[in-house]
């Protein structure tokens, strides 16, 4: 642990020594029918986590990593907002998702480990990335980085970085929605957001069907040097289509970056 003005930092971020600390699991609380939010303590009221925005915590082991919901300036906790994959419920990936099921598998008090930084870093108006707008292409439960890269660029108002959201999902029951759309209704200069769903409602005004190449081009700004695209998603999406259509629209794989 370091001090960083009146609090305790549980990760030196940008080193390569990182903790390891052990967390206890205080809260678990269902926020839908298959997403939980679990609230783990930090060693004292006065720690934060320490971890960079929109970047991951690993948790014990090779179970995984996640992006906390909670903000960097939260003191005493952590916040993972995790949606639970559970087995034999998709015939093409009997196991589904390992680190959510071990998750929602423990009780109040367990512990685990977490670890981190990991590899995106956003530097609130410094140099490291000199993205303006900074545009986000984002899938499945990696949504989670971008809420908090979001809630981090709309709370600085000096901070004039632009970003687009757009989100894939199978039905209308899309994680952290109306927080997202919350932060849309406060700061709509800043924040595009734009949805998908292989099975929409009859009343549902965004698209339908896979992110292709037409509502790249309709719902994020045209390819530039001051323009990052961020992806998260498996293999299958990010490689193809994802990849071919952003080269079609004319960015570039330097200007890309996948989770």
């Amino acid at each position: 642990f370091f001090r960083r003005g009146f609090t305790i930092v549980v990760f030196r971020a940008g080193g390569k020594v990182y903790s390891i600390p052990t967390l206890q699991l205080c809260s678990a609380q269902d926020v839908s029918h298959d997403t939980k939010r679990f609230r783990f303590g930090l060693p004292s009221s006065t720690h934060i986590l320490g971890l960079p925005v929109s970047t991951d915590t690993y948790l014990s082991g090779s179970m995984g990593a996640c992006t906390p919901v909670s903000r960097d300036e939260d003191q005493g906790f952590v916040d993972l907002v995790v949606k639970v994959y559970y087995k034999n419920i998709h015939s093409n990936y009997p196991d589904r998702g390992k680190m959510s099921q071990s998750l929602d598998a423990m009780s109040i008090g367990d512990k685990i480990d977490f670890r981190g930084p990991g590899l995106l870093v956003y530097i609130r108006n410094g140099n490291k990335f000199a993205i303006k707008p900074n545009k986000n292409l984002k899938c499945f439960s990696g949504i989670t980085s971008m809420l908090q890269l979001i809630h981090s660029i709309t709370a600085d108002p000096a901070d004039a970085t632009k970003s687009s959201l757009m989100f894939a999902n199978q039905t209308k029951d899309i994680l952290l929605r109306e927080e997202l759309e919350k932060v849309l209704k406060s700061h709509s200069e800043q924040l595009n957001l734009w949805f998908t769903l292989d099975k929409p409602p009859q009343d549902w005004k965004y698209s339908s069907g896979f992110v292709n190449a037409d509502m790249m081009k309709e719902h994020l700004p045209l390819a530039s040097n001051n323009v990052l695209i961020v992806m998260c998603g498996p293999p299958p999406m990010t490689q193809h289509p994802w990849h071919p259509n952003l080269s079609t629209l004319g960015y570039k794989t330097e200007n890309t970056f996948t989770y």
